[in-house]
């Protein structure tokens, strides 16, 4: 049994059993690599000259590395909306890997087959969304938005039943951990104090060790969660990011960005834009993030009640006080990202709130693409002709230089962080698509293209 340089050590498995059951993968008939993660391997201490000699395939197939434990974990969410009891249906954690680093990181098989908690699905993915979320995961790591990460996608073997027959596929993903809001809303729904309180102080030993035997560890447990969600949000809304489908289940408690489904960045700049069929309201809409991830944080919030305060009035009035720093984290995130964007970096006020809000604006008026308009603004014949032609921008354009210059600072600084802080290439959805299709038709080229220019977004910085 080879065990590819892992280093598991497996703590989850010590919570009540209500939290996980054990899992067998699904013995598939013909694993095949396809995408290979080398250098995160790399990061993560693996052993690559025994993942070579075994074709780069390293759960499938029946084999089973040293140490790995597999299991599925229960989680409820609300999705759009609705509450419902989930966990994973088509997933195993592998086990928790202890790097070189001495992180503690989920190894986590999405698409293994079908499991206790997999509502009569098959537990099975298709190769192209495994593809894409190797993709956008990979292009937010480089963004330096926090993520989970994909080490590899291999091919099964055997076809994937939906509208039509899919080629079949798992992702191997990489994880501070897969504990959810959902989660915790799951151990709220057992009605069990000790169970509910064992689960906290597992996950704030986890992710939150500083606050281990701090006074009113709970509320300063949610308060820090609040404030990383805060951040999170408004990290990946500067980008553009779309992240598609907000349900309470597909927000970690690390803080990091989990599960890439129907996910885009934005092309022309819209705040209704939407990039989710099913998502029929918009309730998930790029200018929507921010509340719901508030909503979710306070569903969060709700399932922490009975360890706020022995009284429920008291417990409520304690989450309320916390939940009502979210805006102000997120505001104050989201104007210095968006400030940086545009080279201003000193302390800034309403007026250059406004300055944000107005290009914003503009850009939406002349259907401005989001990403291209912020690279490209220090040289203003590289914009588009319908900003450039638009009095009010020109307008805009000249306030913005002399807000500049009062800054005191050399070209130069302000030329570096605004390169620092826009992405010249972004995973553009049809890009991502032409990529994923030139894949299943037996190309790789242009996947390994698109990934090879993702990992280096802000690249100008290197000429």
């Amino acid at each position: 049994m080879n065990n590819f340089g892992f280093q598991f050590d497996n703590t989850y498995e010590n919570l009540p059993s209500n939290f996980f059951t054990y899992q067998d993968i699904k013995n598939f008939s013909s694993p095949k690599n396809f995408i290979f993660n080398t250098k995160l391997a790399e990061e993560l201490g693996l052993n690559i000259h025994e993942i070579k000699k075994n074709n780069y395939v390293i759960f499938g197939g029946g084999q089973k590395p040293q140490g790995a434990s597999f299991i599925s974990q229960a989680y409820s969410g609300h999705q759009f909306g609705h509450f419902t009891n989930l966990g994973d249906g088509r997933a195993v954690l592998a086990g928790e890997h202890i790097s070189p680093s001495k992180q503690r990181l989920d190894i986590h098989l999405k698409g293994s087959g079908p499991t206790l908690y997999g509502r009569r699905g098959d537990g099975l993915a298709a190769l192209g969304p495994m593809l894409r979320e190797y993709i956008i995961s990979e292009a937010m790591h480089a963004l330096g938005v926090p993520t989970t990460r994909s080490l590899s996608v291999m091919t099964t073997g055997e076809p994937v039943y939906r509208e039509t027959i899919l080629e079949g596929a798992m992702l191997t993903r990489i994880a501070s951990s897969h504990i959810r809001v959902g989660t915790f809303e799951f151990a709220s729904s057992l009605n069990d104090p000790d169970n509910l309180k064992i689960f906290c102080d597992y996950t704030i030993n986890r992710h939150f060790p500083e606050l281990i035997n701090t006074k009113d560890s709970y509320a300063q447990f949610l308060k820090a969660v609040v404030k990383s969600q805060a951040k999170l949000i408004a990290q990946w809304m500067s980008f553009g990011f779309i992240h598609g489908v907000m349900n309470t289940d597909n927000m970690a408690i690390s803080g990091e960005t989990i599960d890439y489904g129907p996910c885009a960045f934005m092309n022309t700049y819209h705040p209704e834009t939407v990039y989710s069929s099913i998502d029929k309201n918009g309730r998930y809409a790029f200018t929507n993030q921010p509340i719901i991830g508030q909503w979710n944080l306070t569903r969060f919030a709700e399932s922490l009640l009975p360890l706020l305060h022995n009284d429920l009035e008291s417990a409520k009035e304690i989450a309320i006080s916390i939940l009502k720093d979210y805006q102000n984290d997120y505001h104050g995130f989201w104007y210095e990202l968006m400030l940086k964007k545009i080279g201003i970096s000193d302390f800034f006020d309403d007026g250059d709130k406004k300055i944000i809000d107005d290009l914003l604006m503009l850009m939406q008026k002349n259907q401005s693409d989001f990403t291209n308009t912020f690279r490209n603004l220090q040289d203003f014949n590289l914009l588009d002709s319908s900003l450039i032609g638009d009095t009010s921008f020109t307008n805009w354009y000249q306030l913005w230089k002399k807000r500049l210059a009062a800054q005191g600072k050399k070209d130069e600084e302000i030329n570096q962080l605004m390169m620092a802080s826009n992405p010249c290439v972004i995973p553009r959805n049809h890009l991502v698509e032409a990529a994923i299709e030139a894949a299943q038709n037996n190309n790789k080229d242009p996947l390994e293209s698109l990934i090879e220019s993702i990992q280096s977004p802000f690249k100008a910085l290197k000429n």
